[in-house]
């Protein structure tokens, strides 16, 4: 049985990450134009891919060698703008939620998470095992896609293998892509 949740430190133990690059969009939708529009399409529109903002991320705080563990776009609302929340395990095991404002690619939010509620499924040995980050997830999933845009990415568990589910922004739709520990596309 699959469950999933936002992984943990396991992530720390995982090989050096892929950059990747995202040609950012050429046009952004405006808050009035976000209401009646579902999260991929407004994330279609975002200036800084999500890539971009997982790098910005783990290159926060004081301690070296974070790792992102979850990413999500988010629409903008009454007090935040349109951005990614993409939670950081640290090798101290500190957790951080930054906000990064997917038009300008800055921080403009910094929260620290209990970590504890992260390590009820995976363990990190779990993580020693899977050859692909979550970087690398994220491209292998907007390739099976057919091109498109990824603005979401969390982390599973399916028996005792680390699996992650990427949701990418199509020109029409959006599409759920799963992607095993050794980078395979999960059918």
């Amino acid at each position: 049985m699959l469950k999933t949740f936002a992984a943990t430190a396991g992530l720390l133990v995982l090989g050096s990450s892929l950059a990747l690059a995202q040609a950012p969009a050429e046009t952004t939708a405006t808050a009035g134009d976000m209401k009646d529009m579902k999260e991929w399409q407004v994330a279609k529109t975002a200036k800084i891919g999500l890539p971009q903002a997982i790098t910005t991320a783990e290159q926060q705080g004081d301690e070296k060698g974070g790792r992102a563990i979850d990413a999500d776009f988010e629409k903008a609302d009454s007090k935040d703008p349109v951005h990614y929340a993409v939670k950081v395990v640290y090798p101290s095991g500190k957790l951080v939620e930054y906000g990064i404002n997917a038009d300008t690619g800055a921080v403009y939010k910094t929260e620290n998470q209990p970590i504890e509620r992260y390590f009820t499924f995976l363990t990190p040995q779990n993580f020693n095992e899977a050859k692909t980050t979550l970087k690398d997830a994220l491209s292998i999933a907007e390739t099976k896609a057919g091109g498109g845009k990824a603005y979401e990415a969390e982390v599973s568990k399916d028996g005792k293998a680390v699996q992650y589910q990427i949701k990418v922004a199509g020109a029409d739709k959006d599409q759920t892509v799963k992607v095993g520990p050794d980078g395979k596309v999960i059918d």
